[in-house]
């Protein structure tokens, strides 16, 4: 693993602009910070205001200030700060002190990409002090009415996000990419804000949006952008996934995760980041991750062998049985029923299983495959990339997934499986998976 190290921004730089939301006018000034100091917030028009530690515990209540993400104290609040944390989360800035004038960061153009501009100019410095990084050990499922939002262990900072809005122009979209400085500045960070526009006047009644307008947000009809055109077909999922990594921001260190959001937004996100936070509290005080997981000598595994070999619980464990496993290969099934969680949301009225479930399906039976050789029994089967991903058909309730692995390459602790499902004994879906074989 390539050790990361800490970072902060050169020289102090700023920018002013219109809050979307109080519609006053706002500044912020970003300075350099030393190694270990985090993300500092402060209110400089508020006279001896306190400052604001980025931290989740610093978390606003998102049911008295909805649709944006806001931190603060009893004497103190910042709004709507999800665009700015999300750039400097993505750009892997972890010191830096933020001064405030105003109630709200600027809302700019509504995307999060003027906050990389702003970054990049001011220049990134490296310490040679280490990152704080978590490494996620179990999976993490929340449900919140129809959304859902999932953490899943893994080697790098990756999302993939389902969003799904029928009966308007954007009506269903998915997006997925693994984080780095350099995708998170091409391919997210100009994602703007949007609503719809039967939501306009709601939000108005509401006091809120009093400085949005159409260049700033998307405002989405049944047929039509409003007075705009999207920078990216897929423009909204992809704002979703920079409001997620927004939110993530919250947990003050970096967390290496495969994080899946369904039709999420703020309330639920920071419930996942809680979560995340008393699992790395858990760790500090017990002082051990997860548990050593121990495959079973036999040629077919029911649901409760196969739990003693991965990590996976309901309502993420998507393998019923294995019915065939050997040196190089294994079959598992996953029946699909019409109760499963993953339908509530995708989709109403027509319910089809998401096809990066069926992807993390096949990683599952390829992570039992490879923790059962003998040299890696008692370790842990982190799915490090996919390739090679087609979709045949769509699977639907009642169908059973017929799901086989078959190893490609095997070198010391990586393997690289080629992985297909079957319904009715027609292709489904076709996957080249990569995992890597770590101690617990």
């Amino acid at each position: 693993m390539n050790i990361k190290f800490q970072k902060t921004i050169e020289k102090v730089s700023s920018i002013e602009g219109i809050g979307l939301h109080t519609g006053e006018n706002c500044k912020l000034v970003l300075k350099p910070a030393p190694p270990n100091t985090g993300i500092i917030f402060i209110r400089k028009d508020i006279e001896d205001s306190e400052p604001i530690p980025l931290d989740i515990e610093n978390l606003l209540d998102i049911d008295k200030y909805p649709r944006r993400t806001s931190i603060g104290n009893e004497k103190t609040q910042i709004h709507t700060v999800e665009h700015l944390l999300s750039a400097l989360y993505a750009m892997e800035i972890d010191n830096v002190f933020v001064e405030v004038y105003g109630k709200e960061c600027p809302g700019l153009d509504g995307s999060s990409k003027i906050f990389v501009d702003l970054i990049k100019e001011s220049g990134i410095k490296e310490y040679k002090e280490e990152k704080d990084i978590f490494y996620l050990k179990e999976p993490i499922y929340i449900s919140e009415n129809s959304a859902h939002i999932i953490a899943l262990p893994s080697k790098e900072f990756k999302i993939s996000y389902t969003l799904n809005y029928p009966n308007t122009f954007i009506n269903s979209q998915f997006a997925s990419f693994t984080i780095t400085p350099e995708t998170y500045e091409k391919e997210i960070s100009p994602a703007r804000t949007f609503c719809l526009k039967e939501e306009v006047e709601i939000l108005r009644n509401m006091g809120l949006g009093k400085g949005s307008n159409y260049e700033n947000t998307l405002i989405i009809d049944k047929d039509k952008v409003i007075n705009n055109e999207f920078r990216f077909n897929d423009e909204p999922v992809r704002h979703k996934i920079s409001d997620l990594i927004g939110d993530i921001a919250l947990l003050k260190k970096y967390v290496f995760a495969h994080i899946i959001g369904i039709k999420s937004g703020h309330s639920i996100n920071t419930k996942l980041v809680k979560k995340i936070r008393d699992l790395i509290k858990k760790e500090k005080i017990s002082g051990v991750g997860s548990p050593v997981l121990t495959p079973i000598d036999r040629t077919q595994l029911e649901v409760e062998d196969i739990k003693n070999v991965i990590p996976h619980r309901y309502p993420f464990l998507l393998v019923d049985r294995i019915v065939e496993i050997s040196e190089n290969k294994a079959v598992g099934i996953k029946n699909v029923t019409v109760n499963e969680w993953f339908f509530e949301g995708h989709f109403p009225g027509r319910p089809v299983m998401p096809g990066v479930l069926i992807v993390e399906a096949m990683a599952q039976v390829g992570g039992v495959l490879m923790l059962s050789k003998e040299e890696n029994r008692g370790k842990l089967a982190y799915f490090m990339s996919v390739d090679r991903v087609k979709f045949r058909r769509t699977v639907r309730p009642g169908d059973q997934l017929v799901i086989e692995v078959e190893v490609v390459k095997l070198k010391s602790k990586v393997g690289q499986i080629q992985g297909k499902t079957y319904v009715d004994g027609k292709l489904a879906a076709e996957a080249l998976l990569m995992f890597t074989v770590v101690e617990p």
